[in-house]
């Protein structure tokens, strides 16, 4: 993870979002009092997703069952 102070992430702002969003990588901000974690909007929103998954009871069995199911073996049900 790249490191940079308050003083450069603002200097370098715009040209911060566009890296994270384009790497993936997160920046940590650090500054006197406080520091933070820059990720792009589509990281965050799959860590989000992650963790809400994984609080349901049995979704994480569920799905490493699921991945270790062959293709073929995986019958599409529509409802329409």
């Amino acid at each position: 993870m790249t490191n940079v102070t308050v003083t450069e992430a603002r200097k370098r702002l715009y040209t911060l979002l566009d890296e994270v969003a384009q790497s993936h990588e997160p920046v940590q901000i650090a500054g006197k009092r406080n520091s933070a974690v820059l990720v792009a909007e589509d990281d965050w929103r799959a860590i989000q997703e992650t963790l809400y998954l994984n609080g349901i009871p049995g979704m994480r069995e569920s799905i490493v069952e699921g991945l270790k199911t062959p293709v073929e073996e995986c019958e599409e049900e529509l409802d329409w």
